[in-house]
């Protein structure tokens, strides 16, 4: 008969080892190792425990491709028209979904509220929390407005007894708050450690898809922004979002990474309010509240999220440095892509920026990384070293090569029916996106270019 054996677990990987390292030498962390039991594998041809407590049905027969049904399933609206955009148009039953964040940025509140409105529309709905009281989630529902529906509480840890009330409550959607604080009595490990958050993404997994429960998790970030856990843990879901933005500020940003039934980079923006998170219909607008026209160094760019067109405002600061190497620093764009775009300017445009510190910034705290947004950091770098203004009703997008071509973008026809709706006159904009006939459409000039330098010139003509 089979013993129980101990290994050696990285906490940051997931890589095993028969006996404990100082470093894992896969992912090189340091003083990972954690020591834990593996269970005996069950005897050939029969069932596991796992599979025989949640009735995963095995054996099947395969189909062929022509014979498989492939109509999509009816979506389930969840009353927030921002969270059913990032998961490509609504709820998928039986799909399992795990949403990350920093510590208190809104993840508990958006999925109670989701949770209640779910349970007002359809069926009953179980949230099972590890981390707070029924009394606690209670308080915090009624701050929310929570009241009415099939919505149910439990304050529990144990994998075992959330099963037991699935299988009494019989929900159509379950929430796990969070992952990393269930654990599964199979295992003697830890709540929190590699063996337990995979072993209890698993059995939810089976859960989900046997049963077809739609299944939220919450998950924790480390200090690098990343989830906690194994990196089966993302693989094992359908659907993974980020939570983005500053406890700070008034908004956040739920950005989908990961979507087997839609999209994925697409994003929705929320507000949050007294009430919890309100959905915001125009980011363009929410980004652009506060701009402050005819101040050097501001330029409105065009960017799309996933299918969505926005307008953000892309800031920088270019000032004589005091040290003997010039600062480069940015938020919410990539480091290294800026860094080109700077030696660009340096040797195709002529400015003197290498006795200068360089900050750029997009306003509201959303990361863009979309190759499209080069045209307005450069726009706005040029603006703050010749201290001249961009015109406040033009707009600008584009990729820049390091040879100074600036390159076609995709859904230019988007990005430009955005800029109308949100007032601009005047886009300047790679000449390969120009429409066939070349001229303006809905009231905005199109201003084409194909270097780097006569954007300068067409976007400065005005000033």
């Amino acid at each position: 008969m089979s013993k129980t054996r101990s290994v050696f677990e990285c906490q940051a990987c997931g890589f095993s080892s028969s006996k404990w390292l100082g470093r894992c030498p896969d992912c090189g962390e340091w003083n990972s190792f954690v020591e834990e039991k593996v269970a005996p594998l069950p005897p050939a041809g029969g069932k596991g425990p796992r599979q025989a407590s949640l009735g995963l049905e095995t054996g099947g027969r395969p189909h062929l491709f022509d014979e498989v049904d492939g109509a999509e399933a009816d979506r389930i609206p969840s009353g927030i028209g921002e969270f059913d955009r990032v998961l490509g148009g609504g709820i998928v039953p039986g799909s399992m979904v795990l949403i990350g964040g920093e510590p208190g940025i809104g993840k508990s509140t958006l999925l109670l509220q989701v949770a209640h409105l779910l349970a007002r529309m359809g069926g009953p709905v179980l949230y099972a929390s590890g981390e707070e009281s029924e009394r606690q989630i209670k308080l915090r529902g009624e701050r929310l407005g929570v009241k009415g529906g099939a919505l149910y509480l439990m304050g529990e840890t144990a994998l075992e007894r959330i099963v037991e009330q699935v299988d009494a409550i019989k929900p159509t959607a379950l929430v796990i708050d969070s992952i990393q604080t269930i654990y599964s009595t199979r295992l003697s490990s830890a709540p929190g450690s590699i063996s337990q958050v995979r072993e209890v993404a698993t059995q939810l997994l089976f859960l989900a898809k046997g049963r077809g429960l739609t299944t939220f998790l919450i998950g924790h970030v480390t200090k690098e922004g990343s989830l906690a856990g194994p990196k089966s843990l993302e693989h094992i879901v359908d659907t993974v979002l980020y939570f983005e933005g500053e406890r700070q500020q008034h908004h956040r940003i739920v950005r989908a990474v990961k979507n087997r039934f839609g999209a994925i980079s697409e994003l929705g923006v929320f507000e949050m309010t007294g009430a919890g998170l309100a959905p915001v219909p125009n980011a363009s607008a929410l980004f652009l509240g506060e701009r402050l026209e005819g101040a050097p160094g501001s330029a409105v760019t065009a960017t799309m999220e996933g299918t969505r067109p926005m307008l953000v405002e892309v800031q920088a600061l270019v000032s004589p440095t005091s040290f003997g190497n010039p600062r480069r620093m940015t938020i919410g764009l990539d480091a290294n892509r800026t860094a080109l775009l700077l030696a660009v300017l340096e040797k195709r445009v002529g400015l003197q920026l290498l006795g200068e510190d360089v900050y750029a910034n997009v306003v509201g705290g959303l990361d863009v990384a979309e190759p499209a947004v080069d045209l307005g950091v450069a726009v706005a770098v040029t603006s703050s070293f010749r201290n001249r203004p961009v015109p406040p009703r033009t707009v600008v997008f584009g990729e820049v090569g390091l040879g100074g071509e600036v390159r076609a973008a995709g859904q230019a026809a988007l990005r430009v029916r955005e800029a109308v709706q949100m007032g601009f006159t005047r886009c300047v904009m790679p000449e390969r996106n120009l429409p066939a006939n070349g001229g303006a459409g809905g009231g905005i000039e199109l201003c084409g270019v194909r270097t780097l330098e006569q954007a300068l010139e067409a976007v400065f003509a005005e000033g």
